[in-house]
């Protein structure tokens, strides 16, 4: 039986959606953030020494990170279901966008996050307009720049597929989930702006699958 080791509002909602579409058996052992710091408790480091969600345990098997535990999940139980045949542009296509969500898409939104965390965070008052000032200068001249480079990437693959690697779902839309739901989330696009990613986001959340994983694992939000 594979264990999901569920840290609330986190990226290991992802997993429980991606073992719903398998139709693999599952439980979830849930862990909760520290409602001051967010941070995940430290009996998390008793699965993994990072002490981060998700990880996963299938029998003696321990995996941690999103992009290993799906293409493990996908390897092992998804060959049929989530995964293109190998040595095909499919296949390909399949490794750049697991790499890629976390690789090169998180990194500039959690930069902007940490950044608009600094302007709200407690500080002497007579800090906080050059914290501030640092802040928003960052996120106008390198984050933001970034992120729209990405967004006008991902927004004109999609215009032109309704899933990742074209007209099935496959574990790449699994790892691809989270970004672009704190995109939208965060109104980072919207419809007027990236019409193809909100319908892309739309789609995903309808699929009873999805559904059903949000129901076990608990609605998260990405204020």
């Amino acid at each position: 039986m594979i264990t999901v080791h569920h840290l609330n509002n986190s990226r290991s909602q992802r997993i429980l959606w991606m073992l719903e579409e398998l139709g693999v058996p599952y439980e979830i052992k849930r862990y909760e953030r520290d409602p001051k710091t967010m941070l995940a408790p430290a009996s998390l480091k008793k699965v993994h020494p990072l002490g981060k969600s998700p990880v996963i345990t299938d029998g003696d098997l321990t995996v941690a990170e999103s992009g290993a535990i799906i293409d493990y999940l996908a390897h092992t139980y998804g060959k049929d279901a989530m995964l293109p045949p190998a040595g095909t542009q499919a296949w390909l296509d399949y490794t750049y966008w697991l790499h890629y969500a976390e690789g090169s898409l998180m990194p500039p939104l959690v930069m902007r996050l940490v950044f608009e965390k600094v302007k709200t965070s407690p500080m002497p008052f007579f800090i906080k307009p050059v914290a501030k000032g640092i802040a928003d200068k960052t996120n106008k001249t390198f984050i933001g720049p970034q992120i729209k480079t990405h967004m006008d990437f991902v927004e004109s693959h999609l215009a032109k597929n309704t899933w990742f690697l074209g007209d099935e779902l496959s574990a790449a839309d699994i790892q691809m989930s989270f970004p672009l739901e704190a995109s939208v989330a965060r109104h980072l696009v919207d419809k007027s702006t990236r019409p193809s990613i909100v319908a892309y986001v739309k789609r995903m959340h309808e699929r009873p699958a999805y559904q059903r994983a949000l129901a076990k694992g608990g609605r998260y939000d990405f204020a």
